[in-house]
């Protein structure tokens, strides 16, 4: 029995890695495709409230399916739909109409650090010495990335919107891993997915005013580095790949994983995102800035790996809850 447990945890773990990894690839697909239509004449956050609305309807049968969750969970869905929803999407494509794709996913990578920085000072847990270390270096490297040294190169407003997408995404991992260990009475984390778009969707609308936007852009094609490509096609990619796929994979990864471990997987997505806008909008980065964007990467993975699990700061009397935790102490290191 104990070794069906342990390779139950195992099996676990390796789908957990195996959605984050599915989750990064298609969040990452979204700056790519969604910087065009911004460029051929759609507002930002018209862009979001097509992106969100869009994977709210396809969502909705589901939220009919749970619609017993708003009644014992709306502080979760409310805080999901504002900020892993409505306060990432406007905040990251607010940022893409001002710095390019890679700075805009870099600097929002630094979210990582701050999920540290939540399980020191608000969970109150301890942090070892690489962990800061590894902020250090997140530091360091963003530093390298906006070029400091020749007067943030980058618009300043652009790098204060990613930095409002990076303390978003803050939400989405340590809201995403809420009722993760509740069992049958945690809250489906498909419903929470449909409620959020529902409550990110209904904030848009009333931020973005839909009624405004130019709808005949849709009607046209967009410019890809010079390939026109439908946007009605790069559309439905932002809606049902980077948003709807990219949700429900990235929720269930943090639920069989951990809002740390999880959040250094979905750091690929920043590395997929830059060298897609690479290659699809010609966006070449510095040598310096490729240097300072692996130095952030390394630094959020340092940083993250070095986090304590859950429960390793306190000793419980009793052989049977050290070996569990010493169990998933391991797991989450691997």
């Amino acid at each position: 029995m104990r070794t069906s447990s342990i390779n139950q945890g195992w099996s676990g773990k390796g789908a957990g890695l195996g959605l984050a990894l599915v989750s990064a690839l298609a969040f990452g697909g979204s700056g790519v495709a969604a910087k065009p239509l911004i460029e051929a004449g759609l507002d930002p956050l018209h862009v979001v409230w097509l992106r969100v609305t869009g994977a709210a309807l396809v969502m909705l049968p589901l939220a009919v399916r749970h619609r017993a969750l708003p009644r014992s969970r709306p502080a979760l869905l409310a805080g999901f739909g504002l900020l892993a929803v409505a306060g990432v999407q406007a905040c990251y494509f607010a940022a893409l109409s001002r710095i390019p794709v890679g700075v805009a996913l870099l600097v929002e990578y630094l979210a990582p650090a701050l999920v540290l920085g939540w399980v020191r000072f608000v969970q109150r847990r301890p942090v070892t010495r690489a962990a800061a270390l590894g902020v250090v270096l997140a530091a360091g490297g963003l530093a390298c990335v906006v070029e400091v040294w020749s007067g943030l190169s980058f618009d300043a407003l652009g790098l204060l919107l990613a930095l409002g997408a990076a303390c978003c995404q803050v939400g989405y991992f340590v809201l995403s891993d809420q009722g993760g260990d509740a069992g049958d009475t945690a809250p489906d984390p498909l419903g929470v997915i449909a409620y959020g778009l529902l409550v990110g969707a209904a904030v848009l609308t009333a931020v973005a005013r839909p009624w405004d936007m130019r709808w005949s852009v849709l009607a046209h094609s967009a410019d890809m580095n010079g390939t026109s490509v439908p946007a009605v096609a790069l559309l439905l990619w932002i809606v049902l790949v980077a948003t709807v796929l990219a949700y429900v994979t990235g929720v269930l990864s943090v639920r069989r994983l951990s809002p740390q471990v999880a959040g250094v997987v979905a750091c690929l997505e920043a590395v997929i995102a830059t060298v897609l806008a690479w290659v699809l909008l010609g966006e070449h980065l510095s040598a310096p800035q490729v240097a300072g964007g692996a130095v952030v990467l390394l630094g959020a993975f340092i940083a993250q790996s070095s986090a304590p699990a859950e429960g390793s700061e306190e000793p419980v009397a009793g052989g049977g809850g050290g070996a569990e935790r010493e169990l998933s102490a391991r797991g989450t290191a691997a």
